[in-house]
């Protein structure tokens, strides 16, 4: 699928795929709404909201929930994304892999801290940045709101069920469309 083109293609993906684990112990829409509902609480922008829903959908483009390739799927679910929203829904989304990236290089604490899925990924996904990533990524538009986003991507990854579904952000979604 090269993009999706409207809210009920993300919506029938969800419903189809959501149900998936990707090496972690929650399912990819659970970990979209426990996303989602850590950027509400935090009062986040409407559209950090989306985007933390939204990060993982370029795993649910995949044909398999493979974890031992790296399919790209920041960039694949932003640019899926990219017919529907704007900016700033899908460059956080299309950094949030080089803000893990960034973040190990800058503080080995976060690198011993993330989850073992997290740290097999991040050698498919080519470690930490050298100081010359870590300086290209500072210039990238949305590159803190990445930050952000990875932060959540990060902390919603728990045991307990968040009391929300996905029909909770539809309307949130749909005011964000282009």
């Amino acid at each position: 699928m090269a993009g999706l083109v409207s809210l009920e293609d993300i919506q029938s993906l969800y419903a189809a795929r959501g149900a998936r684990r990707y090496g972690e112990d929650i399912t990819q829409i659970e970990h979209a709404l426990q996303c989602a509902a850590l950027a509400e609480a935090e009062g986040a922008a409407p559209s950090m909201v989306v985007a933390a829903l939204l990060h993982d959908i370029g795993r649910l483009l995949e044909d398999s929930a493979d974890v031992e390739t790296d399919a790209a799927h920041d960039r694949v679910g932003a640019a899926a994304l990219g017919a529907l929203f704007g900016a700033a829904v899908c460059e956080p989304i299309a950094l949030h892999v080089a803000a893990k990236r960034y973040l190990c290089a800058k503080n080995p604490l976060y690198l011993a801290a993330l989850s073992p899925t997290s740290q097999a990924s991040l050698r498919l996904q080519g470690g930490p940045f050298d100081a010359q990533g870590a300086a290209a990524f500072e210039t990238a538009p949305y590159w803190r709101e990445a930050l952000a986003l990875r932060r959540f991507d990060d902390l919603g990854k728990q045991d307990e069920p968040v009391r929300r579904s996905f029909d909770d952000f539809v309307s949130l979604m749909r005011s964000l469309l282009t």
